[in-house]
């Protein structure tokens, strides 16, 4: 029996980044979660030491954090294989599926949820409502979508293709579709001055990316490790400084654990009606097991790599930053766990 090990990082293409356990004391738990550990880490630096990284601070994260997001765009593309891509592409109901489930239903129910938050949750920060918005938005992981399919025996080509394709779309489809959800919920957004940002800071080096990867690709994948350790750096680093500047404008002082505890509670809601509404769809398309696998997976996850430069380019300037990321870093963490629980499940009913 396989055993998935809930680790985390640059979404890559290949199936070599499969982590799969052997039971190994702590030192193994540590190294299975290890991104995850180091975003428990930037949180507590930013309310330990948040006047270094806090914005005009010693790191200068306005300065720091175009370069990073340009960087971790840049692998991002090269991590694509779109060779790979070719052998799921024929599959147009299960790319469909999947792809609407990523960029409309996801959507739809964070309106909902956004319509609701009020009369469920008074007083909650305007952020974390745009944080649930901003995560319905974002596209599929890549890495793990991929290797969870394969651990459950499901469509590998098929949930390649889609993960992939949901990050390229992604690139320019998350900022128009914020755009889009912020103005829907009568919040303002400037998207004009936004995309030509956009598009020097993450369609230009994804692009280039891709571009170079049939020239470096053997290079790329013989040097993963530190693909993944730098874009994860990159990650940490802009979590850091977007707590920093909460913590200097007291904004945790102002909603206290119980803000935790809330968006705690959107998260799992969201996953189970994802998740439901999932595995409802594949049920009336009469999706053959493997399919069924790969529509989920690729369905219910959103992806914390992309995610987090996307927002400092989206809402960097807002001292609330934090909040919201808060539900894509609480989903981040919960999706790996009950999806490497499912993955496990379903690979026991194939032996």
């Amino acid at each position: 029996m396989k055993k998935v090990v809930f680790g985390s990082g640059l979404q890559t293409s290949g199936l070599k980044d499969a982590r799969i356990s052997k039971p190994g004391g702590s030192m193994e738990l540590f190294r299975g979660n290890g991104f995850i550990l180091g975003l428990c880490v930037a949180v507590g630096l930013g309310f330990l030491f948040p006047q270094v990284g806090a914005r005009n601070g010693a790191l200068h994260p306005e300065i720091v954090g175009n370069g990073g997001i340009a960087l971790i765009l840049f692998l991002q593309g090269l991590s694509i294989a779109l060779d790979k891509m070719r052998a799921g592409a024929a599959n147009w109901r299960l790319h469909v599926t999947i792809q609407v489930f990523t960029f409309l239903v996801f959507p739809l129910v964070g309106l909902a949820f956004g319509a609701l938050m009020p009369w469920i949750w008074p007083g909650e920060p305007r952020a974390i409502r745009e944080g649930v918005l901003y995560l319905c938005v974002l596209p599929s992981t890549v890495s793990t979508s991929v290797v969870l399919t394969s651990v459950a025996g499901g469509n590998v080509a098929g949930a390649l293709f889609n993960a992939a394709l949901s990050n390229i779309l992604g690139v320019v489809f998350t900022p128009v579709a914020v755009h889009l959800l912020m103005a829907a919920t009568g919040q303002q957004g400037q998207l004009g001055s936004l995309l030509g940002e956009i598009l020097l800071l993450t369609l230009v080096p994804f692009g280039v990316g891709m571009l170079l990867r049939p020239i470096v690709w053997r290079w790329v994948d013989a040097h993963k490790r530190w693909v993944h350790w730098i874009s994860n750096a990159v990650i940490l680093l802009i979590v850091y400084t977007a707590f920093c500047d909460s913590v200097q404008n007291r904004i945790w002082v102002q909603f206290g654990f119980g803000l935790t505890v809330g968006v705690l509670g959107i998260v799992l809601a969201l996953y189970a009606i994802i998740s439901a509404l999932v595995q409802l769809a594949s049920h009336w398309l009469r999706f053959n097991r493997e399919d069924f696998i790969a529509a989920y997976f690729c369905s219910v996850k959103k992806t914390l790599a992309m995610g987090v430069p996307l927002a400092m380019l989206i809402f960097g300037s807002r001292s609330d930053l934090s909040l919201i990321l808060l539900p894509i870093m609480f989903y981040h963490p919960f999706q790996l766990f009950v999806n490497g629980v499912l993955a496990n499940r379903w690979a026991r009913k194939t032996t």
